[in-house]
């Protein structure tokens, strides 16, 4: 797809083969979908490079989240640590981790079922990073595990 035209066409395309009424992109080509109360969903046509940015919101962070969060999304993002090709980053205002992914618009075109597919993809894995940073959120904080005179002292990670 080359253009906003191309891109709204597509995802006209989509919609009457899914039957989900939300996909409508506004005048500048983005949608926002609440996909099963859990996830917002947010498609962005990217004209210049012609593809297209999936974004969703994968969990609010409190603002005293330790920092072992910070060292999961971080692992994630420098080594692609189960994060299937995407990165997460932290909304600045709102504490909100965010998963994104880069879609080329002219393989998505090609066959929407993968496209559809992978977006399925996408909010399994956001599922998963969900369940792990609220795991992260409620475990006890790290300290040393008891030792006798012939042990080390461990700090657990």
């Amino acid at each position: 797809m080359k253009t906003l035209d191309d891109y709204r066409n597509f995802i006209s395309e989509l919609r009457k083969d899914t039957g989900i009424e939300a996909l409508t992109p506004d005048e500048n080509g983005l949608i926002s979908v609440r996909i099963d109360d859990a996830f917002n969903v947010n498609l962005q046509f990217v004209e210049h490079n012609q593809s297209v940015l999936c974004f969703v919101e994968v969990f609010q962070l409190p603002e005293d989240a330790p920092k072992k969060v910070y060292q999961e999304l971080l692992t994630g993002n420098l080594f692609g640590k189960e994060t299937a090709g995407g990165y997460f980053s932290i909304e600045e205002v709102s504490n909100v981790v965010v998963y994104s992914y880069l879609f080329n618009g002219d393989e998505i075109e090609k066959n929407s079922e993968e496209f559809v597919a992978s977006l399925e993809n996408i909010l399994q894995l956001c599922g998963l990073w969900s369940g792990r940073i609220n795991d992260l959120l409620t475990q006890e904080p790290d300290g040393f595990d008891t030792v006798d005179e012939h042990q080390i002292g461990i700090i657990h990670p």
